[in-house]
């Protein structure tokens, strides 16, 4: 495969091409897990009821809003997203399910035009193994640049288990049994195949939460589940 993975445009593609299944396929790959680990990396921040605004980067098709109002019912939330198909489903969701009240931008986070000093809270599930190092540099800048002083941010990802024989089954199913469930749903397994390879090169968190370190971000970092996800929280 020749394609750069990690040109903008590829992932575009890319996820434009899952979106009718992404939702459903995100749950089956974390073995059910995802919806926990949401719940988790939201937790890392005080449930408030004040009316504060939050930014969900690469948002998808709108999965973590549930665990995002649970905690902050009086939240202003952005859902941000490149992939027109994604935010298709996303705006369906915000119609049937959050009374249309979720702000939907359709740009590439890497290139944004977000305010400056805006956020007091920046969310992140399931999108930093689409980039590589210099791109999460930018993210990173890009974070700092958008949350208010003080402002908190939390990122979790999928990532490779530390645990040999918990990696090896791991790599199984997302390199050889995900592509099956992606073929039957999509017709076309290689889509899906792609998440391991991402998953593959991106491992974990570690180098993530040092670049976030490295712009002046105070960060933690943060394992879930024996490291089959890790991320970081932290404030500006």
């Amino acid at each position: 495969m020749t394609e750069n993975i990690y040109n903008p445009e590829f992932v575009k593609s890319l996820f434009n091409r899952m979106s009718g299944s992404y939702e459903r396929m995100n749950y089956i790959t974390s073995f059910g897990f995802s919806i926990r680990w949401r719940k988790q990396f939201i937790k890392r921040f005080e449930r408030t009821k004040n009316k504060i605004e939050i930014i969900d980067l690469l948002t998808g098709m709108g999965e973590t809003w549930n665990a995002v109002k649970n905690m902050f019912p009086n939240a202003k939330l952005t859902g941000l997203d490149f992939s027109a198909e994604m935010l298709n489903s996303a705006r369906k969701k915000s119609q049937q399910h959050f009374k249309n009240e979720v702000k939907l931008v359709q740009q590439d986070v890497l290139e944004s035009n977000l305010p400056g000093n805006h956020f007091d809270i920046v969310i992140c599930a399931f999108g930093l193994k689409t980039f590589n190092s210099d791109q999460i540099k930018i993210l990173a800048i890009e974070t700092r640049r958008i949350l208010k002083s003080g402002g908190k941010f939390s990122f979790i990802e999928v990532s490779k288990p530390g645990n040999i024989i918990l990696k090896a089954l791991y790599k199984f199913y997302l390199g050889k049994i995900i592509p099956i469930f992606g073929g039957i749903l999509l017709a076309n397994p290689s889509v899906y195949k792609m998440l391991w390879r991402y998953t593959d090169k991106f491992s974990n968190a570690k180098n993530a939460a040092r670049i976030f370190k490295e712009v002046g971000l105070h960060t933690n970092y943060e394992s879930y589940f024996y490291g089959c996800a890790t991320g970081f929280h932290g404030n500006k």
